[in-house]
């Protein structure tokens, strides 16, 4: 009976290895399963282990969406492959078509040369001038046959090589979408490991720095309601200086945190900024450009990012506000003169957030546009 039992036991042990092992394997149906589940921990109360459930569970499901894209790209290439076959044997047809056509061609124009004269006095009977000509008409009806019949073949290849072009065209789609998805992946351990670095596998550290970026947010939701009107500003014009405030609860260091709000909607900062040569010290890129706008950037000089807009290695801190980072985390090099980087109308304001007081000043603009700054003195 024992024995029994643990027989049992075994398959039990190797049914749940199977399930965990195709999770998210690149299959339809076990990527939906991991969608289901990551939903699932998505609702739960956000503690260090739920975070941590989360990250396996996001970097399962990119895993199983790159099989996936892998697969369907080996599997058109397969298909490629059998229609370059395909394409290869239709166009040898074709060429003997086409030379078995050119030789009756030439036949029936020497034949188009023998007039009914002539045929009547090269024929014995009327038996046979009948059986030349049905014989003459026959040859007529299968040259339009093959004729037809190469058509058809043009088409057929014409159809089959586009078919091909489409499936390439796919093919090329998929692999721009297969980089895409690495880049996320690689994101997403990027994510993991910062939580796990920042938080030191704590609870309670974890818990702190997720109040600390809520605690932010309620500060700037307070001071858009309490803010104090200093007047209008031009563009140029120094508004504050780079500082610390809100340390140790809402801040790191010395840091300009900007962002801007369009319709009370953050909005990516770099459609608004000129164009500009910064350093990348969020993902170590080096020198990189960034900005597509017309302002002017608050801080002169030589730019340092450490965090950039949206989903950052530190953006597991901002669960409360949709899982992204809302603005730019920059440094300069050389002043610490925040500058307004278009007209508007300035607004000052000091907020507790935690046990700590954080100075914001923040640009009214036409539109209903908002830009923010946070951490200055």
């Amino acid at each position: 009976m024992r024995k029994i039992a643990f027989v049992f036991f075994l398959l039990f042990l190797l049914h749940a290895s199977t399930i965990r092992a195709i999770e998210c394997d690149g299959s339809a149906v076990s990527i939906d399963v991991c969608a289901q589940k990551l939903q699932m921990l998505s609702d739960e109360e956000a503690t260090h282990k739920q975070a941590i459930s989360v990250f396996n569970t996001k970097i399962n499901l990119i895993r199983g969406q790159i099989n996936q894209t892998i697969s369907q790209i080996a599997s058109l290439e397969k298909e490629i492959s059998v229609l370059s076959g395909v394409l290869d044997t239709v166009n040898q047809s074709m060429a003997e078509l086409t030379k078995i056509y050119l030789a009756r061609v030439r036949e029936s124009y020497r034949r188009s040369r023998v007039t009914p004269l002539d045929l009547i006095f090269s024929t014995d009977s009327v038996g046979d001038y009948f059986t030349k000509l049905k014989y003459l008409n026959s040859v007529k009806a299968k040259d339009q046959m093959i004729l037809a019949e190469l058509e058809n073949s043009r088409k057929d290849y014409d159809l089959r090589k586009q078919t091909k072009v489409t499936k390439q065209q796919e093919i090329e789609k998929l692999k721009n979408k297969l980089e895409a998805q690495k880049r996320s992946q690689n994101q997403l351990l990027k994510e993991k490991q910062a939580m796990l670095l920042d938080t030191q596998n704590n609870e309670k550290k974890y818990q702190q720095l997720l109040q600390q970026a809520l605690d932010e947010k309620a500060a700037i939701e307070k001071a858009l309601v309490s803010g104090i009107k200093v007047g209008p500003i031009k563009r140029g014009d120094p508004i504050a200086l780079t500082g610390n405030s809100g340390y140790p609860n809402c801040s790191t260091g010395k840091h300009l945190h900007f962002e801007i709000r369009k319709k009370g909607e953050w909005t990516n900062p770099g459609q608004y900024l000129s164009a500009k040569t910064v350093k990348d010290e969020q993902d170590n890129r080096g020198d990189i450009k960034v900005g597509s706008g017309n302002w002017s950037w608050p801080l002169e000089d030589t730019v340092r990012l450490t965090q950039f807009y949206g989903s950052t290695p530190y953006s597991w801190r901002y669960k409360y506000s949709g899982g992204k980072h809302t603005g730019y985390d920059m440094v300069s090099t050389s002043s610490d003169v925040i500058r307004a980087p278009a007209d508007g109308t300035l607004f000052k304001s000091s907020q507790a957030c935690g046990s700590s007081t954080i100075h914001i000043v923040y640009i009214e603009h036409p539109d209903e546009v908002v830009s923010f700054y946070l951490h200055v003195q």
